[in-house]
């Protein structure tokens, strides 16, 4: 994949969605486009292939579909990081605020590797909130959260208020209109 990628191009942005006044970037876009998709994966790879971690953790939905072929490559287990009531088994869950609105996660107790280092991802990370969440379920269930990926940062949504310590690293970032 070329080094010179331009992934904004491949990124649909919707306006007024799913309210007035919002921005929507669409990442479906980039799983619509191989070449872009390819891009984000090589990249995450080679970003993170010299660093220690024990897993990988999902945030759903769409996170999934970057973890996945991430982890894949890398050899890494998976940890589901779920909306509630989407898991089977023993659960751990936590409460947190959208930027429109409340909502809850929850992963398996037994996914968390105690004491591993834990690599989240997810496709776009806004407020934060998502991300501070599941990374309070891996400490709580023993691990230690390392570090963020997410193909897209809105950083003038602050999400670094909410994310604390953790590095961010995104593909591409937008700054507001």
């Amino acid at each position: 994949m070329s080094e010179g990628f331009n992934l904004d191009d491949a990124i649909r942005k919707v306006p007024d969605f799913p309210k007035p006044g919002i921005l929507f970037y669409d990442i479906t876009s980039v799983l619509s486009n191989p070449s872009a998709f390819d891009y984000c994966i090589d990249t995450m790879v080679k970003t993170y292939r010299h660093e220690q971690l024990d897993a990988v953790a999902a945030v759903e939905s769409r996170g999934f579909l970057f973890a996945a072929p991430f982890a894949r490559e890398l050899g890494l287990p998976i940890i589901l990081v779920r909306k509630k009531g989407k898991l089977p088994g023993k659960t751990i869950s936590r409460s947190y605020a959208l930027e429109y609105g409340q909502a809850e996660i929850e992963m398996h107790t037994a996914d968390i590797p105690q004491g591993g280092r834990v690599l989240i991802v997810d496709d776009l990370i806004a407020t934060g909130g998502t991300i501070r969440a599941a990374a309070d379920l891996l400490i709580a269930g023993g691990a230690q959260p390392v570090g963020v990926f997410s193909v897209i940062g809105l950083p003038f949504l602050n999400y670094a208020s909410a994310v604390g310590n953790l590095h961010v690293r995104t593909l591409i970032e937008y700054f507001g209109e």
